[in-house]
């Protein structure tokens, strides 16, 4: 999640807004504005007139250059410079104005001011089953701030991923509120995604918070963990812990709220499992990826995050989480259809008396096993029973949280995959070199079932360059939009989408494209001629090319070839005389000046249209 940047400065601009956006949320009074920010060049200092009053601030923007900040308070003194979060908006206190520096190809940058009033609050907090005290969101204000869809939920939690929110560590018990709320609002108006994307937060005081809505015992789809939100729960603690080590009692709140919640899915909290990656910045979609059931977010993608001094602490997190709570119930699986043997197992922290129950239909007991030990193993043979739904509970002492399911309820073969992306296509060559010739691709695709799509552009070593919209909530249709690679230099890459149904499903595809600036400028001039008047077809090269200049007629065959052949970088003139290739006067209708380049990259075309029209009696 945090950036590292190394940055020079040049000149000093003061640029004045040129867009402003700004949402008021009932929320404590929680606002947020955004802004476009002027870029001078690839490297800049500027300042932005800020709107008003902010105590947290977000940088966007697109290409791989860098940015650092710093704010300004309102009693006059500037923090640090710092590099903003790429998840997260940055906690700065209140402040009346921004610096920002610029290294390296920017574009699109854009500021999200924040204000999150600061208010005492004592929190009540609610305790689930075995839970920690849990801070809701009705109590913290997320029930009142924006949500753009209904929940989404996995058919389990496998395991839980760690972050950090990349914000200062010294902020108060007061303060934590006001960045919950402030990193909510931020999700959804800056990331577009529907709620908050962590699943809990946990402050520096050891206060837990409820995040995404949906319910805290149910098993919510998060935004948090690009390629590995379905069937996890992600948790950030508040603070940033590439600087420092977290406190004591976040920890040990963060073990409390580990166990609980992977007891809650029968998860040994230091097991280890493969996680089938639905497409990251650092798994490509469909590679199985080892992961432990405490997790990073770096484990994921290619991020510091949680922090080196938060990572490092995970296994002995693990351990301490795999402690609180004994006996646990572990791993229980039913494999087998009704008709058929039936097969339970699972695990017990320790030597336990356990027992399982299978009951109809008709809600009556039809199957009963037993035994004792830690380990949990039992064969029933269902033969000769009805297809219908039977549900199955496993437990062991009243100590113990015991688990429950459905088995079969159909002999019917299961339905065959449907692919989740179907015709993924995107322009084949993109020239984003200002022409207005092909300077935006388009894509376009059909999604089969609603999904949480998310599109990324990697370049010819595999290496992402571009995310293009992360966890986007889309219905099933065929989809089409186009982006703008100006930021990319020239060469060829692989759009990948890749999508995550609502019913736990997934699926991605990709197509190739090539960005390519060498032919631009394509016209025709004058715009329509009489027959036999001249026609002069200009165009400019960025690079050396192997070069076709033709004419073609209205009905797309060759009427006249008046250059083919090598040439360096510069702008180029051929005239044409109106005649076709046998001498005779062309005849009136729709022409065009079509130029094709070859280069490293493969051909490039462009064309210019002109009319002809007939000489006047």
């Amino acid at each position: 999640m945090t950036r590292v940047f190394l940055v020079a400065l040049l000149a000093l601009l003061v640029v004045a807004p040129s867009f402003a956006e700004s949402t008021t949320a009932p929320g404590g009074g929680v606002t947020i504005v955004s802004r476009e920010l002027s870029v001078g060049g690839e490297r800049t200092l500027a300042s932005s007139r800020s709107p008003g009053r902010f105590d947290l601030v977000g940088l966007r923007w697109r290409g791989p250059g860098k940015v650092t900040f710093r704010a300004r308070s309102v009693s006059g003194r500037w923090s640090a410079w710092q590099a903003p979060d790429d998840t997260n908006p940055s906690w700065v206190g209140a402040s009346d104005a921004l610096d920002y520096r610029v290294r390296g190809r920017v574009s699109g940058l854009r500021a999200y001011y924040i204000w999150s009033p600061v208010v005492h609050e004592s929190f009540r907090r609610l305790e689930v089953a075995g839970s920690p005290p849990i801070v809701t969101r009705a109590q913290w204000g997320g029930n009142e701030l924006p949500r753009r869809n209904s929940p989404r939920y996995a058919s389990s939690v496998r395991f839980v991923t760690v972050h950090h929110t990349a914000t200062p560590n010294n902020y108060t018990p007061d303060q934590a509120a006001a960045i919950v709320r402030g990193i909510d609002l931020y999700h959804v108006k800056a990331n577009g995604w529907n709620d908050i994307g962590y699943n809990f937060l946990v402050d520096r005081f050891g206060r837990v918070y409820e995040g995404r809505y949906g319910g805290m015992t149910r098993n919510v789809i998060g935004a948090h963990a690009l390629g590995f939100n379905t069937g996890s729960v992600g948790i950030a603690v508040i603070g940033n812990f590439m600087t420092a080590k977290p406190t004591v009692a976040s920890v040990q709140s963060l073990e409390r709220l580990i166990a609980w919640r992977l007891d809650l899915a029968h998860v040994d909290p230091v097991s280890t499992l493969t996680y089938v990656s639905g497409g990251s910045e650092r798994w490509r979609a469909g590679t199985p990826v080892k992961l432990r059931a405490v997790s990073g977010h770096r484990d994921t993608g290619y991020t510091s995050c949680p922090g080196t001094y938060l990572y490092s602490q995970l296994d002995t997190i693990a351990v301490a989480a795999e402690q609180i709570g004994l006996p646990k119930l572990y791993a229980p699986v039913v494999r087998g259809k009704i008709g058929g043997p039936v097969a339970f197992s699972g695990r017990l922290s320790s030597s336990l008396p356990w027992a399982i129950a299978v009951t109809g239909p008709s809600g009556r007991v039809v199957a009963r096993g037993s035994g004792v030990g830690p380990a949990v193993s039992w064969t029933w043979n269902s033969g000769g029973l009805a297809p219908g739904r039977y549900t199955w509970a496993m437990s062991a002492t009243s100590s113990v949280r015991p688990a429950s399911g459905v088995v079969g309820g159909s002999s019917l073969p299961p339905p065959p995959p449907v692919s989740l992306v179907q015709g993924l296509a995107v322009s084949p060559v993109v020239s984003p070199n200002g022409d207005g010739y092909a300077d935006t691709a388009t894509v376009s695709y059909t999604l089969t079932a609603r999904s949480a799509a998310t599109a990324t552009v990697t370049d010819s070593t595999g290496a992402l360059v571009e995310t293009l919209f992360s966890a986007q909530e889309q219905s099933a249709r065929t989809i089409t939009f186009a982006f703008a690679p100006g930021s990319l230099p020239d060469g060829r890459y692989t759009l990948t989408l890749a999508a995550q149904a609502d019913t736990g499903g997934s699926g991605s595809a990709t197509a190739a494209f090539v960005v390519d600036r060498t032919l631009g400028f394509v016209t025709a001039s004058p715009l329509t001629v009489v027959g036999g008047q001249p026609v002069t077809a200009s165009f400019a090269l960025a690079a050396p090319a192997q070069a076709t200049v033709t004419v073609l007629g209205p009905d797309g065959s060759t009427s006249a070839t008046l250059f083919a052949g090598a040439l360096g970088p510069g702008s180029y003139a051929y005239a044409w005389n109106g005649r076709l290739t046998d001498g005779s006067i062309a005849a009136p209708g729709q022409y065009q000046v079509q130029v094709a380049v070859v280069d490293s990259l493969g051909t490039v075309t462009q064309a210019a249209p002109f009319q002809v029209a007939a000489a006047s009696p």
